[in-house]
């Protein structure tokens, strides 16, 4: 018993010796490992989020100013204060104001003339002073009067002032005028509205744009800010001689990419602001954040897919439509320009002549007319015949722009609904593997922590999960913007 006793005294001493040696041997290699190259991890803050969605600016993220927009309220400053909608508004009123112009020719038209004479040198016999009723004419349609009166030589000063007024009253020009005048106004109408049918789709998907970047900045942050805690714990663990360096430098590594990222999206929002402002209309030097409900965002993601185009409810349908019954005017115009111009006139003039200046208006000699002038025409060299085919052909271009207006429409419907289906099957699945990610990130922090497995399996499950993350966010922001596009398709877009 005592030999047994021994033995094992003396094998206990020689484990402890060993032990010791490869202690201060384990110490040694671990200090040469270390390389005093390995700084100490920055004290990285917390990034907390940009209050989503708030409008960061270019030097201060997440600190603009304080007022807040929503996506209606934006639209809503597009339709008073962008230029081009504003520009289209004022055409509607060019163009009602030059239909006022054409019509005006139906109202009577007044001139009034005269001639001042004084004869230096008189002949004996009556002469034509060249004045009178003649040379009146109006532009519109196109009549005119003529009369002389012959006044004796034997005043050396005449004065004859004239009124004459004109009313047309049959005139091609001006039916056709009349005929038009309500499509031309309507064809400058639906300039106006196809122009806030495009603010509102393109103001919608800048809105949405800027929200995207907004969002994958706060994945992001949340991503710099776990990545920060982790390079601390990591760097604290291999300071312990617990980890080796790999997973350190691996942690920073991460950081480091994290970091360009979150860089690289605080400019993209600079370039992406600027775009939605101009849409708007908002002045350059002026700022807002914007905001958005995300339950009702949620909720406005979902459209009738089962529903058929209808042709007549897009806006270059319509404009088409407008352009037809334009040109069927036109060849009436032409088909019915054989047609009288006739025009009433009417005449008065006063004779005033004496060979005393200052006694001229002392008398008078007056008299007037009235009548009807009638102008056809025979024959035009077969222009009026030619201006028919002309019309007639430009009917046919209008009927084939037609034909392909209906295809495009088609192709822009079955894209949108193609791009709206895929996009909505994408978010859903996104948004499941958002879930499962965040639960495997979990799962496996907890086992690195409890050194079950290696740092490399904590970055796997840490990219994949902002992956996901971003995938999400693009996801539901493509599906938005496809649901906007499918809308236009459809026509459903009125403001």
């Amino acid at each position: 018993m005592n030999r047994i006793h021994f033995n094992i005294k003396r094998n206990l001493s020689v484990v402890l010796a060993g032990l010791l040696f490869l202690s201060l041997s384990a110490h040694a290699q671990n200090g040469k490992r270390k390389p005093k190259s390995f700084p100490v991890p920055d004290n990285i803050p917390d990034t907390n989020k940009v209050g989503f969605p708030v409008m960061p600016n270019a030097t201060n993220p997440g600190n603009g100013s304080d007022q807040y927009m929503t996506l209606k309220q934006c639209i809503d400053y597009a339709m008073i204060h962008q230029p081009a909608l504003n520009k289209s508004l004022i055409n509607v009123d060019i163009a009602k104001t030059t239909n006022a112009i054409n019509l005006s020719a139906w109202l009577p038209q007044a001139n009034a003339n005269g001639n001042l004479i004084h004869y230096i040198q008189q002949s004996n016999a009556n002469i034509s002073t060249g004045v009178g009723t003649g040379g009146t004419t109006t532009g519109s349609t196109g009549t005119g009067t003529g009369s002389t009166t012959n006044v004796r030589s034997s005043y050396s000063n005449t004065f004859i002032p004239e009124l004459a007024i004109t009313q047309a009253i049959v005139s091609p020009n001006l039916l056709y005028a009349a005929k038009t005048a309500p499509l031309l106004v309507k064809q400058a109408q639906q300039v106006t509205d196809s122009t806030k049918i495009y603010l509102v789709s393109a103001v919608s998907k800048s809105f949405y744009n800027v929200l995207l970047t907004l969002q994958q900045i706060n994945v992001l942050k949340e991503d710099t800010t776990r990545l920060g805690k982790n390079l601390r714990d990591t760097y604290h663990q291999y300071k312990g001689g617990i980890v080796d360096e790999t997973d350190y430098l691996q942690a920073t590594i991460t950081l480091n990419n994290s970091r360009a990222q979150l860089k690289q999206a605080n400019e993209n929002i600079v370039p992406q602001y600027a775009a939605l402002k101009q849409l708007m209309g908002y002045e350059p030097d002026k700022d807002f954040n914007v905001s958005i409900d995300t339950v009702q965002m949620m909720n406005d993601i979902q459209i009738d897919t089962t529903r058929q185009l209808e042709y007549e409810k897009r806006i270059e349908y319509q404009q088409i439509k407008t352009r037809k019954d334009l040109q069927l005017q036109l060849s009436s115009y032409y088909r019915y320009q054989f047609l009288p111009t006739v025009s009433g006139f009417f005449n008065y003039s006063a004779q005033f002549a004496n060979n005393n200046f200052p006694s001229l208006l002392s008398k008078s000699y007056p008299s007037s007319l009235v009548g009807l002038s009638i102008s056809i025409p025979i024959f035009t060299g077969f222009a009026r015949l030619h201006n028919l085919h002309k019309s007639h052909l430009q009917e046919q271009l209008i009927g084939w722009d037609e034909a392909d207006l209906k295809l495009q429409l088609h192709k822009e419907y079955a894209t949108g609904l193609a791009d709206y289906r895929s996009n909505l099957y994408n978010f859903n699945v996104q948004q499941k593997n958002v879930a499962m990610a965040k639960r495997v990130y979990f799962v496996v922090d907890l086992q690195y922590k409890q050194g079950i497995v290696a740092y490399l399996n904590v970055i796997t499950a840490e990219s994949n999960l902002i992956t996901a993350e971003i995938n999400y966010t693009n996801a539901l922001f493509q599906l938005l913007s496809s649901k906007i596009d499918l809308e236009k398709a459809m026509g459903d877009i009125t403001y």
